[in-house]
């Protein structure tokens, strides 16, 4: 398993971000950490993210994109079509998909160009189109589909440039977050500091013939 000395993580206020910005530190990384509330980085906001990325000074041998909401402006998951609602929609696409898009496009002047480098987004099981089996949940699920395509076209790009470089949607589980406490159900959860841990391994297990994978927590392939 690879270790990372600097890494950045984009979204680090939240439950799962300040776990990983914790994990990393405490594993001996240098740890360049963002957010909205915390420094005003707005990820649905193409300038507000090339600003802040443009600051960076690389290379960053993890980059860890850790935004994202199931609900936005007090919209809960759609439960049936005639609940959908077209700003609902593109909210759910703005946070959760376009936004970890508009960080990757800086992710190859970010990353060194020779030697292993990881960019990750935090995806969602139910983002897979292959393991849905109940419905429901259509701007999230929509969202995250998305984002897995988009992370996986960008590997492709990325690979050209940056040959040992990993870019992967990663599935955490059912994190004890203020995101998930009203829908985990009677899905077993993990506390944010397992999660995390979790997640740093996985980072650091993934090699360049993984790019472009969407992969859970355990670090098994999840089905498109």
């Amino acid at each position: 398993m690879v270790a990372f000395s600097r890494a950045l993580v984009i979204g680090a206020s939240g439950g799962i971000g300040a776990a990983l910005a914790a994990e990393l530190a405490a594993r001996g990384a240098q740890v360049t950490a963002l957010s909205r509330s915390g420094d005003g980085l707005d990820v649905t906001d193409g300038a507000s993210v090339a600003a802040h990325l443009g600051a960076l000074d690389g290379p960053y041998e993890l980059i860890f994109v850790a935004t994202g909401a199931l609900e936005i402006g007090g919209r809960r998951p759609e439960k049936a079509l005639r609940q959908l609602d077209a700003e609902a929609l593109m909210a759910q696409f703005a946070l959760n998909a376009i936004g970890p898009a508009l960080v990757m496009r800086h992710a190859p002047r970010l990353m060194p160009r020779e030697g292993r480098a990881v960019f990750a987004a935090l995806s969602a099981r139910v983002g897979s189109i292959g393991d849905n089996g109940f419905g429901g949940w259509y701007g999230y699920r929509a969202a995250k589909a998305a984002l897995n395509q988009l992370l996986h076209t960008g590997a492709i790009e990325i690979a050209r440039s940056h040959p040992e470089a990993v870019v992967a949607a990663l599935h955490p589980g059912t994190v004890a977050t203020p995101l998930t406490a009203k829908y985990a159900g009677r899905h077993p959860t993990v506390a944010p500091d397992n999660a995390a841990k979790r997640l740093v391994d996985i980072a650091g297990s993934l090699t360049p013939a993984q790019t472009g994978g969407f992969f859970d927590y355990s670090g098994a392939a999840i089905p498109w």
